[in-house]
């Protein structure tokens, strides 16, 4: 059984085929026009869309194949724990899921660096609980520069080789990836007290800037939301 996933964002479309449970190969888009150009003439049994640009009704006049349209009445394999559970935004839900699934079913935090930098926990019963969201890298940054009358826009690249900066602009690029660094270990930290065996699965578009915090149990995993809209895919196929 192959399955097309499809996550239109505000910037980008990606999308994923996958055979079953298994990652056949994923795909990234700049415009809808050149997604669907490439989708029309791959072969899959089942389509799942997660869209924040497009309703359901718009897309069904856009894509020429029938697919399952994810929303918060969509069923998961997750308990939901969250407490105003039609807030979640559908991105952390299919990030926890799919970072359930790859760690065996077992407790997870996923952390997705995207504008902002998401956290998620599931437990060991397989219920969501929520967790935390803070400013991406870019967010924080450009913070800087607006809410200050001296601090420049700065460029995050390359990134600081060490956690000690000798100019303005270095301490301010410091400042942002030991933050967000520190921060995320602060958070695996004080979840790992919760729950000691606990799985971390790290994404988004900041995450292979990370990977040196890839060790034991800490898995960075790109494409971690594409691999949970499969596993919602499935739950509902099956």
């Amino acid at each position: 059984m192959k399955n097309l996933v499809i996550d239109i964002g505000n910037s980008r479309v990606k999308s994923a085929l996958f055979e079953k449970h298994s990652l056949v190969g994923d795909h990234y888009f700049s415009t809808l026009e050149e997604a669907v150009d490439f989708w029309q003439v791959m072969d899959f049994q089942h389509c799942l869309v997660s869209s924040v640009r497009f309703s359901e009704v718009e897309l069904k006049e856009k894509l020429p194949f029938g697919f399952t349209f994810l929303t918060h009445d969509t069923p998961t394999p997750l308990i939901n724990g969250y407490s105003t559970p039609r807030t979640l935004g559908l991105d952390r839900l299919a990030a926890a899921v799919g970072a359930w699934k790859l760690a065996g079913e077992k407790p997870v935090l996923a952390i997705d660096m995207g504008s902002c930098i998401t956290y998620e926990l599931v437990d060991d019963l397989g219920v969501y609980r929520g967790g935390a969201i803070s400013p991406g890298m870019q967010m924080r940054a450009k913070a800087m520069s607006h809410f200050t009358a001296k601090l420049p826009e700065i460029s995050l690249l390359p990134p600081p080789e060490s956690d000690l900066g000798d100019s303005t602009l270095s301490c301010m690029k410091v400042g942002i990836w030991s933050g967000v660094r520190f921060e995320m270990e602060g958070f695996i930290a004080s979840y790992r007290l919760k729950i000691p065996e606990i799985s971390i699965y790290i994404c988004g578009g900041d995450s292979q800037s990370f990977e040196s915090l890839a060790k034991d149990h800490i898995f960075v995993v790109p494409n971690l939301v594409l691999h949970g809209l499969n596993c919602i895919l499935n739950h509902n196929v099956e």
